[in-house]
């Protein structure tokens, strides 16, 4: 999981450059969901197979409040309806 806090006003430059070099990035991944949030946050999600993640890019200094955040899972259970 990756999530980014855009600096003022510039939410949709960082949404628009994740869709753009973060989730092609992510090729090889099983599944990958882009998200945007209030407070200015994009959030990308990639699931993985017995691989090891994907990097995502840094993207511009310009476009970010603060650093980058980046955690991994394991998924422990699903429900699907």
């Amino acid at each position: 999981m990756w999530e980014a806090r855009a600096a003022d006003g510039r939410a949709p430059e960082l949404l628009a450059w994740a869709r753009e070099f973060a989730v092609p990035a992510l090729e090889g991944a099983a599944r990958v969901e882009l998200f945007s949030a209030p407070g200015e946050r994009v959030l990308l999600i990639g699931w993985w197979e017995g691989t090891e993640p994907a990097a995502v890019p840094e993207p511009p200094a310009g476009l970010l409040a603060r650093p980058v955040h980046r955690w991994s899972f394991n998924s422990e259970y699903v429900v699907a309806r």
